[in-house]
């Protein structure tokens, strides 16, 4: 595995065993505890994300003078001084979601223990759930770099493939949306609605020192002039739709993770993140001269797995892969200036030398992209 492949990021500045220790002091009454709960085991995950903390930690406790114990797992809201990677972090937005999937599909997501959406308890909004047993792909280092994923073989490969796209169907089949979620309002018009989101969203990456990248202003153009003629109806979508946020047991899904981009829009926005994403990672893999999985998470093969298990045609892919490429490139924006913040980067000559990908979004938009 190539050296250069793993970035060191500052993630936060939480000590996890002080922010456990907190929490053992909230959760009695969520366990029906007769008294204390301790904890212990305090862990961080590795190669965790940096839009949110999260802890891991077992909880015992006696419950009718029987005791119990539990590993649990809790997400916090980031600190403002960690540099968020997003404007805002709607935990209670979160808890909601992750309610009303378990409520209302099929899909299998981590039991919620419970939430302080307000931070009272320890200073910052956070959720506690059950922790699941099992593996996810790796991001950093990318998973295509090495590891149980690459390792395996085709077959097994295309099997947790499938399932996953599985997973969007069926996170995408949960019934009227907007009335199990009334947090998420729409204008009637949900792409316009999350395209302009992320146009906020990008205002906000340069509001402190106005370096514009261009080929993000050349990819909103690029949407604009390009958009499509037939728009799937919205619903329900993950938001970060791909297998680095599932567990998995071997090869088989067993709870879906991160709700925080989640969103009413048309399906096709989880698709289009769900193949650019893999694109990215095997796109670094092909430069520094290694193999990763190039027959992963291939655009054709993800769609007719989503239409046999939907039921409904995939509409404009393209325009939506270049939108996930766009979309992941105003993150990475962030993250590049997070790193200089931290000192981990240097600021690049090239505004565009924020955006990791930018020759790939390039090629995208010019119809130059090379698939294999």
């Amino acid at each position: 595995m190539p050296e250069s492949t793993e970035i060191h990021l500052t993630v936060h500045q939480r000590d996890p065993e002080s922010v456990a220790v907190a929490i053992g002091e909230w959760l009695p009454r969520f366990v029906e505890a007769d008294g204390a709960v301790t904890v212990s085991d305090v862990q961080t995950p590795q190669g965790a994300g940096m839009s949110s903390v999260t802890v891991l930690f077992t909880a015992a406790w006696t419950r009718g003078g029987e005791p119990e114990n539990a590993r649990l797992v809790a997400r916090l809201e980031p600190d403002p001084e960690s540099f968020p990677v997003f404007p805002t972090y709607d935990l209670g937005r979160q808890v909601a979601v992750l309610e009303a999937v378990a409520a209302n599909t099929n899909v299998p997501v981590p039991r919620l223990v419970g939430a302080d959406v307000e931070g009272s308890a320890i200073g910052a909004p956070f959720l506690v759930m059950e922790a699941v047993a099992g593996r996810t792909p790796s991001d950093n280092p990318p998973y295509v770099f090495g590891g149980w994923l690459v390792d395996a073989s085709a077959e097994d490969r295309r099997a947790l493939q499938d399932q996953t796209v599985e997973l969007l169907a069926g996170i995408h089949a949960l019934a009227d949306p907007e009335a199990v979620l009334p947090q998420f309002v729409t204008t009637g018009d949900a792409l316009r609605d999350h395209v302009v989101e992320q146009r906020a969203y990008y205002t906000w990456t340069h509001a402190d020192d106005g370096v514009r990248i261009p080929v993000l202003d050349r990819a909103f153009d690029w949407l604009d002039e390009h958009w499509p003629a037939t728009v799937s109806p919205a619903g329900l979508t993950w938001g970060d739709a791909r297998p680095g946020n599932v567990l998995y047991a071997g090869f088989e899904p067993r709870a879906v993770l991160d709700w925080e981009m989640a969103a009413i829009a048309p399906p096709e926005v989880d698709i289009g993140w769900f193949v650019f994403i893999h694109r990215f990672f095997q796109d670094l893999a092909t430069i520094l001269e290694v193999p990763g999985v190039p027959d992963f998470c291939r655009p054709e093969d993800v769609v007719a797995v989503y239409e046999r298990s939907s039921r409904r045609p995939v509409q404009d892919l393209h325009w939506f892969v270049v939108y996930a490429a766009l979309r992941h490139g105003v993150v990475m924006s962030r993250v590049a200036r997070r790193m200089m913040h931290f000192g981990e980067m240097e600021k690049p000559d090239d505004p565009d030398g924020y955006v990791m990908h930018a020759a790939s979004l390039n090629a995208l938009m010019d119809g130059t992209y090379a698939w294999d």
